[in-house]
């Protein structure tokens, strides 16, 4: 079975239009690349876990706010490039930038016998719906598409 993730697209309107909170992922493999490697706050669901609280913890362990307790709108799954599934809910809310991520240990530089810690996210940042259509990784453009959806329903 594919790996599942869960997480949370949180937005605030500026200006009455849309901006998405999205995160860069931390550690050397990311660190050049920007266009197409930004996400969703989400993270594995746990065997058992419920995928909407799975989504809220993920939030708080990368970026260090806690899920408001406030109506979370689903925008269904999608499926990545590496089969990775995908849920996703959507929220209004607004965020302070102190960025307060977990971290995890890589053999770094590769084979050196050394660990180091790195940041699961090492920026976040708000996007308006066309820039964060370049940032975000491909498949999770359709996250934006659904949002905008039911954006224009309410």
């Amino acid at each position: 079975m594919a790996k599942q993730s869960a997480g949370l697209l949180m937005y605030r309107l500026a200006g009455g239009a849309p901006e998405v909170l999205l995160v860069h992922p931390g550690g050397p493999f990311f660190a050049k690349k920007d266009e197409g490697a930004w996400t969703i706050p989400k993270g594995e669901i746990e065997a058992g876990e419920d995928p909407l609280a799975c989504a809220k913890r993920e939030l708080r362990e990368e970026v260090g706010l806690c899920a408001p307790d406030t109506t979370y709108a689903s925008l269904g799954s999608i499926k990545q490039a590496g089969g990775k599934v995908v849920h996703a809910w959507a929220f209004e809310g607004d965020w302070d930038g102190q960025l307060v991520s977990n971290t995890f240990e890589l053999e770094w530089p590769p084979k050196s016998g050394r660990k180091r810690a790195f940041p699961e996210v090492d920026r976040a940042a708000f996007f308006a719906i066309e820039e964060a259509r370049r940032k975000v990784n491909p498949a999770q453009a359709l996250f934006l598409d659904r949002l905008l959806q039911l954006l224009h329903q309410a």
